[in-house]
């Protein structure tokens, strides 16, 4: 059944090199859909809406449309605010039915990670309840590649890339000196360890970190210590990479010395496992010890874009529209790895509850049984969604989107 209105699009969550790639499959295959009347993003998500800062995608060039691919950061901004449920919330519910309805929404596409799957599925059920006709799909993206319901999300791909990269290049520094050095590299991943585990495809480049830690598997001091010291006597150098969430056995996480602070979803904010364990080998092991955070580098490196991970964005925003048209709703557009020998992307529906809330963290079988480093089913699943590079510049640096971000003109002549 033909449906016609407008389509709204917005971001949430944490940014990917790649999550406006989705948005120019989104906005694009929205443009050109005779049933959707008016393309409008939304300024930082979900709290955009509520706060009826919209923008008016047909005013925009689509020369710089074009470049949303390959610019880093949530180009529309993007926001940490999690619904609660219609019950005990209802006013904000029926703050954006009320937008919806003034700007004949009938389209909405909310691009993000577990927590924006949980407010994609709430706002869907809702309008259900309420007779409102508005089809509703989750575009997933997360470098964390946590995201249930598809085989990875994008972003992963190019935070993969970029990780990899980065330990081949700090493992060679490591080999400059001829002396004992240790380094811990610390990735991002509160409870999945994708991005720590990635560290080991620079095996390729014969530069890989001698040791991987994950917060899939519980983390011993002394077992740890033991590792880095075996390493250091046999061979002088040790790189170690670590993911943020690394816990011990009583569920502590090693970070959380100061005590840890909470981001807006009561997620803990981790950061410092490296540097932690940094002092305690540079007092124990090795004097020339040091500790690197990546940070925000893992997410915005556009200069390391997956031509793979950018596609398959693109490709997945695209297959968000699609769908919704032919009368999809309440679902998450996915990723499903084709069978075969050689590797190949289809997309699929998944249902929004799938992602909403819960995580996909690396099959145990993936992780080796001294629990320090991955198997080679874990670089054989990563390996295929680092391929192809991208990168486009201006004089020598990057060239990113310059959105001219204009409000509706029904809004301004309210």
């Amino acid at each position: 059944m033909k449906l016609h209105g407008a389509c709204l699009f917005a971001q949430s969550g944490g940014p990917t090199a790649v999550i406006n790639a989705s948005a120019f499959g989104v906005l694009t295959a929205a443009l050109d859909t005779p049933e959707i009347s008016n393309v409008y993003a939304a300024a930082n998500g979900i709290w955009g809406v509520l706060n009826e800062e919209i923008y008016d995608i047909n005013a925009e060039n689509s020369a710089e449309l074009a470049l949303l691919p390959g610019t880093p950061a949530a180009a529309f901004g993007s926001c940490r605010y999690k619904l609660k449920q219609p019950e005990s919330n209802s006013h904000e519910y029926l703050q954006i039915l009320e937008i919806f309805k003034k700007y004949n929404i009938r389209y909405f596409f909310y691009n993000g990670g577990n927590d924006s799957m949980d407010t994609c599925d709430k706002i869907s059920r809702f309008f259900a309840q309420n007779d409102y006709e508005c089809r509703v799909i989750g575009v997933p993206k997360s470098i964390d590649n946590d995201l249930c319901g598809t085989d990875h999300t994008p972003g992963f791909g190019s935070a993969a890339k970029y990780i990899a990269a980065s330990i081949a290049e700090i493992c060679l520094e490591n080999r400059v000196y001829d002396s004992e050095s240790v380094i811990i590299v610390e990735t991002m991943g509160r409870h999945a360890g994708w991005l720590a585990g990635a560290s080991a495809l620079a095996e390729i480049s014969g530069a890989a970190p001698d040791l991987i830690y994950l917060p899939e598997v519980t983390f011993d001091m002394e077992n740890f210590l033991r590792d880095v010291d075996s390493i250091v006597n046999e061979r002088k150098r040790c790189l170690v990479v670590v993911s943020e969430g690394i816990k011990y056995a009583d569920g502590t996480f090693v970070a959380e010395t100061p005590p840890l602070s909470g981001d807006k979803f009561g997620h803990a904010q981790l950061g410092g496992a490296a540097a932690t364990l940094a002092a305690v080998v540079k007092n124990r092991i090795c004097e020339k010890t040091r500790s690197i955070e990546l940070s925000l580098l893992q997410r915005c490196a556009a200069h390391c874009i997956s031509q793979t991970d950018l596609n398959e964005a693109i490709n997945v925003g695209k297959f968000a529209v699609e769908q919704a048209v032919a009368g999809e709703s309440g679902k998450m557009a996915a990723i499903q790895r084709a069978s075969g020998k050689d590797y190949a992307a289809e997309y699929a529906l998944s249902p929004l509850s799938t992602a909403a809330n819960s995580e996909q963290t690396v099959p145990r079988q993936w992780i080796n049984a001294a629990e320090n480093y991955v198997t080679q089913e874990f670089i054989n699943y990563t390996l295929p969604l680092i391929q192809g590079e991208f990168f486009r510049a201006e004089r020598g640096v990057p060239r990113f989107a310059r959105l001219k971000k204009i409000p509706p003109r029904q809004k301004i002549e309210n």
